[in-house]
């Protein structure tokens, strides 16, 4: 592919995962792995490469349209952090077939619980739960691990944690750009140091999601947010739900 195709591709990715809270990796590893071959371990370092920088762009913006909630952020921060580092630490010795089953479930469920939690659950009854900050540090530990274990930015059990917490798409987007601009950090410090990175397709990737990075919050601050919210809330979830059972079957 040229080097325009890979900027419009990384442009595309870039504005519908900050359009909708995810980090991207994952779609840029599929991308890299599955368009340019890449090996498994380049993918990851060069997904997490061109994720990053248009993250911190993406979250800037979000936090000049004042939609990103710092206090739930920082609380799953704290918890996916330290869990992005065990991870990381870990992962050489996770035989690949048994941590497929468990983001495949984990995916799945996590689906499973925003589509619940958009047609069933009494958000007036659920926001202020005693188990509020339980489900926040699970949410982040889970994210932390997927980033570390396998070079993901953790973006699926973020947007869904944050669903789960009952904050609309519009900020649930916005803080999940903001805690997995410290999730991926974490894993590409780590990733840089095995010499991975395909510099040539990261750089055009990365060129491209940092503009559709800088598009995506001005576009959501012009949105009505319950309207984005009952639409885009269900995608997500059925989105979660075919990514976890297409890694099995």
């Amino acid at each position: 592919m040229t080097y325009v195709s890979l900027i419009l591709i990384g442009f595309a990715i870039g504005l519908f995962v900050l359009s909708t809270g995810g980090g991207g990796a994952a779609l840029y590893i599929g991308v890299l792995t599955t368009f340019f071959h890449l090996s498994a371990p380049v993918a990851a370092a060069t997904s997490l490469f061109t994720a990053f920088p248009s993250l911190c762009v993406g979250a800037y913006g979000h936090y000049r349209t004042g939609n990103i909630r710092f206090k739930i952020g920082n609380k799953m921060l704290i918890s996916a952090i330290p869990a992005a580092i065990v991870g990381a630490l870990v992962s050489p010795y996770i035989p690949m077939k048994i941590y497929t089953w468990i983001v495949a479930i984990i995916l799945t469920v996590l689906g499973i619980q925003i589509l619940y939690s958009r047609f069933f659950s009494n958000k007036k009854a659920d926001a202020k739960t005693a188990h509020a900050n339980l489900k926040t540090a699970l949410f982040g530990i889970l994210a932390g691990l997927m980033v570390g274990i396998a070079g993901l930015s953790g973006g699926g059990p973020v947007i869904a944690g944050l669903l789960v917490m009952n904050l609309d798409m519009i900020r649930a987007a916005a803080t999940s750009s903001y805690i997995l601009v410290g999730t991926t950090g974490v894993g590409l410090l780590f990733h840089l140091s095995t010499g991975n990175i395909d510099w040539k397709i990261g750089v055009c990737l990365m060129i491209g999601a940092i503009v559709g990075g800088l598009v995506a919050p001005k576009m959501l601050a012009k949105m009505d947010p319950v309207k984005f919210n009952n639409y885009v809330k269900p995608f997500i979830g059925i989105l979660l739900v075919v990514m976890g059972l297409h890694m099995v079957i």
